[in-house]
């Protein structure tokens, strides 16, 4: 593999990292489920698992219900390329306050496994690890819509 592809790769799995984010954000489910391949798992230890792009989709449209707002930080780790295949790390601050009006902020770690596909590069597992949990009352607020 020359050195340009390598770049290339990189730069599209990073990009890949960053539509997961926005997709998640966006509440953009069916996006969201297509960045994983059709095979797919996205493991949150301790809360779910999710298999399959059907699956996935349900999953994180589940979750999000439970959330008032929340917000994802996503910083660049590390990638590791082996062909088609790559192992990656992505680092994550998130915080948010549910429903129930209880409150939420971590850091943590997706732990990323990549394949290249015909339709680009895509999670073939993602797991999720925190770090630093803090359940601690948030004292903001989203803003209304006037403020958008």
């Amino acid at each position: 593999m020359s050195d340009l592809q390598s770049l290339a790769d990189r730069v599209e799995i990073e990009a890949l990292r960053g539509e997961f984010t926005d997709a998640g954000m966006m509440r953009d489910y069916d996006r969201f489920a297509s960045l994983f391949t059709e095979d797919g798992v996205w493991r949150i230890p301790g809360v779910a698992e999710f298999t399959g792009r059907a699956d996935i989709r349900a999953g994180i449209e589940r979750l999000q219900g439970f959330w008032d707002y929340f917000v994802q930080n996503v910083h660049p780790g590390t990638i590791r390329l082996t062909g088609d295949t790559a192992e990656g790390r992505a680092y994550v601050s998130e915080f948010g306050r549910m429903r129930d009006g209880t409150s939420h902020a971590n850091h943590s770690l997706y732990h990323d496994r990549y394949r290249r596909t015909p339709d680009g590069w895509r999670f073939t597992e993602r797991v999720y690890e925190v770090r630093y949990a803090d359940n601690s009352p948030l004292t903001g607020s989203a803003p209304g819509p006037a403020a958008t």
